[in-house]
């Protein structure tokens, strides 16, 4: 089996510590067929494209049903698989499969991959050689350690006529056996009952290499850096605070986002749900993420107070390489030891030891916020469809979901409510992780009063119902907008309005603004022109009770909310706006409209395609709302 040669002290069969992890265990004859080339190639194409521009759902019916290889082209990059047949691409991974037996042909392999790359005009050729030495030893361990057969990797290809793709085999959590406790309806607290103001940060996306005035358009998937040249026009030069394009912030706009922000306290406690380094994931290493990693947890904690406790979850591009996230049972450099130690030791002014201990363990945790009150943050990447390290073995990753039921069983024996924070939205997870976490949700109702994530650079949500009829609303996923500007977005942050702390209080959400800086005002000083303006203001964007013309944020809000972006287009229109940080340049309708209500109705993962198939779109839709790596 060409799968059966782990470096010893690389990946053990048993986890560490005292969690168990159970799953399938690899086919006996698992030839490795999609592994160099799929694995290598197509995640390469991915981190090729702009990833948050491809968040936005497709505009008309004919875009929507772009799928992988469509994409790449849309956004230039002159790649195209149209022209492989089916017995010509598994005759090419058999071919691999059997040059990986050999680790000389390893190489050539990477070498291939590399000039491929070049050839086929993926990318620059500097891009294209640093992203295959990033990834190539990691992919091509994990890979050799899949389950992929020649028909699925040529199924993701080619496409279905050639095969199926489905490496990821349905799992199911165990539920305690206590009853389901019964379910009160929400109502809003009593005028003047206390409540909690919750600053809430994500994805800061901080570019260290910045360059005010270089080119904002250039060729590299990341602009505005120093290697991006010179603009051809002045109006598409980097601005001073950040710009509207494929570009990320300087740490001068973080800065004073979070002098703003200490300014608009007092903060009763902030959620921050990670990414903080920038889009250049083809040039990034080890030492460069942790550096970034404990220059902003420190300026958070310089800005913010001593005072001030902050929940961090861990976002996809902490690791390097982007989304490379390997369960607790790999061991040894391959391990992401050297990402969650250094968390732990940043963090250790905001969590207890034991969170601390749980963080080391597999990047999750729970603390306890208030008496009453307990918030759980989870390592969403161990839900991520992009995290190459799932082929090995996707079933419940470090045992997190188990581990959750654990706690939420003792907060609803204890009486406390929950939050749960995390990266990547629910609905965007592998199908049988997204499932679980709904059947969880579901189990948990009534202790479960807050979802907070980010991930999509974007303002939405989407929603939870009960299992048996999909029509009650019991959760909300609350999906906050960047800190970023990536892409084409203006900087923003969101404050959270949380039932507060008393006695019987629901703890759910109440209402929540958007505030950003205005690039196009903070870049351009009336009184000095061609000179930003020194020290811009961050300004309300919106409320969302007073935009939406709700008296709570409740989920039978949200579900209502739903029904009146079908009915009236105005207010969806509104909603489209918002969702862009105040800076879109087009509406959204027809196929587009339908694609975005999928999307906010769909906090599991099958129900998005769900409602694409009952949209007649054959899918189509819900792979489009599914392309983001931000």
């Amino acid at each position: 089996m060409s799968g059966s040669g782990a470096e010893s002290g690389v990946i053990s069969s048993e986890p560490s510590g005292s969690f168990s992890v159970s799953g399938r265990l690899p086919r006996t004859m698992s030839p490795p067929a999609l592994r160099p080339l799929l694995g290598l190639m197509t995640c390469t194409l991915l981190l090729m494209s702009p990833p948050c521009a491809s968040c936005h759902p497709a505009q008309n019916a004919a875009q929507a049903g772009i799928d992988l290889k469509e994409q790449l082209d849309t956004f230039g990059l002159g790649f195209s698989w149209r022209n492989l047949t089916c017995p010509a691409c598994k005759a090419i991974f058999t071919v691999l499969d059997v040059a990986l037996l050999s680790s000389v042909n390893k190489e050539r392999v990477a070498h291939a991959v590399s000039e491929a790359c070049i050839r086929l005009h993926l990318a620059d050729e500097l891009v294209c050689r640093n992203i295959t030495e990033l990834f190539r030893d990691d992919f091509i361990r994990v890979l050799q350690q899949s389950l992929l057969w020649p028909t699925e990797a040529c199924a993701v290809l080619v496409g279905p006529s050639c095969g199926t793709f489905d490496i990821y085999a349905a799992w199911n959590v165990t539920l305690p056996k206590v009853p389901k406790p019964p379910v009160t309806p929400p109502s809003p607290p009593r005028p003047g009952s206390p409540q909690s103001r919750v600053l809430f940060l994500t994805d800061i996306h901080w570019d260290k290499d910045y360059k005010t005035g270089s080119a904002a358009d250039c060729k590299e998937p990341l602009c505005c850096r120093e290697d991006s040249g010179v603009p051809k026009w002045k109006r598409r030069e980097a601005g001073y605070w950040g710009t509207y394009s494929k570009c990320d912030l300087p740490l001068r706009t973080l800065e004073n986002l979070l002098e703003n922000a200490a300014k608009a306290g007092p903060w009763d406690w902030v959620y921050w749900t990670g990414d903080i380094p920038a889009h250049n994931v083809w040039f990034q290493t080890r030492d460069q993420q942790l550096t970034e990693l404990s220059v902003i947890s420190r300026l958070i904690h310089k800005y913010l107070g001593a005072n001030v406790s902050v929940y961090p979850a861990v976002g996809n591009h902490e690791s390097t390489p982007v989304n490379s996230f390997p369960p607790p049972f790999v061991h040894g450099n391959r391990s992401s030891s050297w990402l969650y130690d250094k968390m732990a030791e940043e963090w250790a002014l905001w969590l207890p030891e034991q969170a601390l201990k749980t963080l080391r363990y597999g990047g999750f945790y729970t603390v306890e916020i208030q008496p009453g009150l307990r918030v759980v943050s989870l390592n969403m990447n161990f839900c991520a469809r992009e995290n190459f390290w799932l082929m090995v073995n996707s079933t419940d990753p470090a045992n997190q979901l188990q581990w959750l039921v654990l706690v939420l069983q003792a907060s609803e024996d204890r009486g406390e409510k929950v939050h749960i924070i995390g990266h990547i939205p629910p609905g965007l997870c592998l199908s049988s992780w997204s499932w679980n976490y709904y059947h969880i949700v579901n189990r948990y109702e009534s202790t479960i009063t807050g979802q907070f994530f980010g991930h999509t650079h974007l303002d939405e949500f989407q929603m939870f119902y009960d299992e048996e009829t999909l029509s009650r609303p019991l959760g909300v996923a609350f999906i906050a907008p960047s800190v970023t500007t990536y892409v084409n977005l203006n900087p923003g942050y969101r404050v959270y309005y949380v039932d507060g702390n008393y006695k019987n209080s629901s703890r759910l959400v109440l209402d929540h603004e958007t505030y950003i800086l205005n690039l196009t005002e903070a870049n351009h000083n009336p009184k000095a022109p061609g000179n930003p303006v020194q020290d811009p203001k961050w300004s309300l964007l919106y409320r969302a009770t007073e935009a939406y013309g709700l008296s709570s944020l409740f989920p039978s809000d949200h579900n209502a909310l739903l029904r009146t972006f079908i009915n009236d287009d105005r207010s969806f229109q509104k909603f489209w706006y918002l969702r862009h940080k105040g800076h879109v340049s087009e509406s959204c309708r027809e196929a587009c409209k339908t694609t975005m209500l999928c999307f906010l109705r769909s906090g599991r993962s099958d129900e998005l395609d769900n409602c694409d198939q009952l949209n007649g779109f054959a899918g189509n839709l819900a792979r489009a709302a599914r392309k983001t790596l931000c």
